[in-house]
């Protein structure tokens, strides 16, 4: 990782913990803050790391080496990462899970393809004292540390920034929802937000939750949408992510729009951001993957050393099993073209370089992207 990405990590790591200082709640109030496997341990330890799938960028280029890089920091160099990502097929995540036990790693990282299905596998990995640290989705099962973002703020975000763009012909036809995936908690939690913004202020012609977040399956849903609708009545579309937005604007010029309805995003994929410059996507959710990151691979150190998470996690959530899991929860940013210099290329995500290809060099141009 670059100089400038490592300054833009802890700088939004300070301000992350800032935020998490004002949350309710504390950890000491979960009565379970810290390990249960007994003895205390040195830095010489092992933390098994599963991530979902690797459709969506972020899992790979961000999510992975920023929790590598922050566990060994933590540790001086000596911590041992094992990484399996599932490629979105939860048997074969509770498989990699039995696999990271038996291998007797010291604390587990879980972003859970299938947060229901997860569940088993936590209890396992606690009966064998191995601390469960939930990623980015709230796992069932006994978990011991959980961190994300705030998703249901997410979907607030996304709804405002669709009403803004929408303007004063909010009702003058429909928008289309593509939702989530159901087997992931939060799209439960960003679809609640925006239609805290939009129901009432928008006719919703159209819902989708899209099996299992794939642009393909955002593609056919929006086919779907305007031969039901009409193109001529749809007005707006609600993506929940970057990766959908693709697939649906696809559907979009294919459906025969000279002119695209704006459409929401999250994850500020490169893709997305350069959408997003070329005014093909009106917005998408800059969520900062250092902080997260940083909160993940504090949290699962000092479970795996059998310290309390007191100083690391000020706020508690409750999932459906487990009631008061210490947590850090991260703020989100609205990316439109307006703010790509002030977010994605000031924190280092991105270069201009990396936005402005020969394709976008002229819509960079005028948005003052050199």
């Amino acid at each position: 990782m670059n100089t400038q990405m490592r300054r833009a990590a802890v700088a939004v790591a300070a301000t992350a913990m800032a935020a998490s200082l004002a949350a309710c709640g504390s950890a000491k109030e979960s009565g379970d803050t810290g390990s249960k496997t007994g003895a205390a341990k040195g830095d010489d330890i092992t933390i098994g790391l599963l991530l979902p799938e690797n459709q969506t960028a972020r899992y790979e280029k961000f999510d992975k080496p920023l929790i590598e890089k922050k566990i060994s920091e933590l540790t001086n160099g000596k911590a041992k990462v094992v990484y399996a990502n599932a490629k979105q097929d939860a048997t074969l995540q509770n498989q990699q899970v039995d696999t990271m036990i038996t291998n007797k790693v010291d604390a587990l990282i879980v972003d859970a393809v299938d947060s229901k299905a997860i569940a088993g596998s936590v209890k396992k990995a606690k009966a064998e004292g191995i601390p469960v640290v939930a990623f980015d989705r709230l796992a069932e099962g006994p978990i011991d540390a959980y961190t994300s973002f705030d998703n249901e703020e997410v979907g607030h975000v996304q709804g405002k920034a669709l009403l803004e763009a929408l303007g004063a012909k909010a009702k003058d036809g429909q928008i289309v929802m593509m939702n989530g995936a159901i087997t992931d908690p939060n799209a439960a939690l960003f679809k609640k937000g925006a239609k805290a913004e939009l129901e009432g202020k928008v006719n919703i012609g159209r819902e989708f939750d899209t099996k299992e977040w794939k642009p393909e399956n955002a593609n056919a849903n929006m086919e779907a949408a305007i031969t039901a609708l009409g193109k001529d009545k749809i007005i707006g579309v609600y993506s929940a992510n970057d990766g959908m937005a693709g697939g649906i604007i696809t559907a979009l010029k294919a459906g025969g729009f000279t002119k695209l309805p704006p459409v929401t995003g999250q994850d500020a994929e490169l893709a997305g951001v350069q959408r997003i410059v070329a005014g093909e996507q009106f917005m998408s959710v800059y969520k900062p993957y250092a902080p997260e990151a940083a909160a993940a691979a504090e949290m699962a150190v000092a479970l795996a050393k059998g310290e309390k998470l007191d100083s690391i996690a000020k706020s508690t959530v409750d999932s459906p099993t487990t009631k008061g899991v210490p947590s850090v929860l991260v703020p989100v940013v609205s990316l439109t073209k307006d703010n790509i210099k002030d977010t994605v290329i000031k924190d280092g995500v991105y270069t201009v370089a990396d936005i402005c290809t020969p394709k976008y060099k002229a819509a960079c141009d005028a948005l003052g992207l050199k």
